[in-house]
């Protein structure tokens, strides 16, 4: 046993769930500022279904061994998205739903030994095909957030916050840090866990699913506080004494994921 089928359950009810919020939009609600600074509404959905399309691409090199790019360029990512994003609410959800749909299908048919072929994304280092499920449900996860629809990091399952906090701890950018420490507390178990030697910084605390949030930016840093607390730093931003979070997703993937299948992940 794999961890494959795990990931594509959880793939496919995060995808329903962020399908049942895009088809309750409008034209009219599209245009509205989602949560990412410059994008609609639209802007959202338009590149999640683009990027259904580019994982395709990245499941095409793994099969069939020959080199295909996630994207032409980014320039050419970009520009895709603005014109999509301008298209009526119904033929953007026929978008999502689609590549979705495609991607899905390329999952269940790639060949068992496909899953340890190395691909890379529009950014080092590559990675064995099988961490393709994990970003992609990155983007599925952190952009029904970003559409600002009543879908918050409340809703995040444990195992997304729980693989979340693992990656991103193993990509710390240590050179660009604004904390020094991390503490975990887990409100169920009363568990502790330290995150040491990050950086320069304070020391900030609070509960898994807070800190990621606050980590990548979907939120102001609601649940998250200085050690000890009260303490300042950087005083006045954003009103709570906390540093801005630093850089997050500096590498799409951690540079030492087991290239066969794990048994979890």
């Amino acid at each position: 046993m794999t961890v494959l089928p795990a990931l594509q359950a959880e793939l496919a009810t995060a995808t329903d769930r962020l399908l049942a919020t895009a088809a309750s939009f409008s034209d009219a609600d599209l245009a509205v500022p989602s949560l990412l600074p410059g994008w609609t509404r639209g802007h959202v959905l338009a590149h999640v279904a683009q990027n259904a399309g580019s994982h395709l691409n990245l499941l095409t090199w793994a099969r069939t061994g020959v080199r295909t790019p996630q994207y032409a360029s980014l320039e050419a990512r970009a520009a895709e998205i603005e014109a999509a994003s301008a298209r009526p609410a119904s033929q953007i959800v026929a978008a999502v739903e689609d590549g979705a749909a495609r991607l899905a299908a390329a999952v269940r048919d790639l060949p068992w030994e496909a899953w340890s072929a190395q691909v890379e994304g529009m950014r080092p280092p590559p990675h064995p095909a099988w961490y393709l499920l994990v970003r992609r449900l990155r983007e599925v996860g952190f952009h029904h957030v970003d559409l600002d629809a009543g879908y918050g990091p409340a809703d995040w399952p444990e195992p997304f916050v729980r693989r979340e906090l693992r990656d991103c701890l193993a990509s710390w950018p240590h050179d660009r840090s604004t904390v020094s420490e991390i503490i975990l507390r887990d409100p169920a178990s009363g568990g502790v866990t330290r995150w040491r030697d990050l950086g320069g910084g304070p020391a900030v605390q609070g509960t898994p699913r807070d800190m990621l949030a606050w980590l990548t930016g979907r939120s102001d840093g609601r649940g998250v506080t200085l050690v000890p607390a009260g303490q300042s730093f950087m005083p006045g931003t954003g009103g709570t004494g906390l540093p801005e979070p630093p850089p997050w997703l500096t590498m799409p993937a951690p540079a030492d994921l087991p290239a066969t299948l794990p048994k979890d992940y």
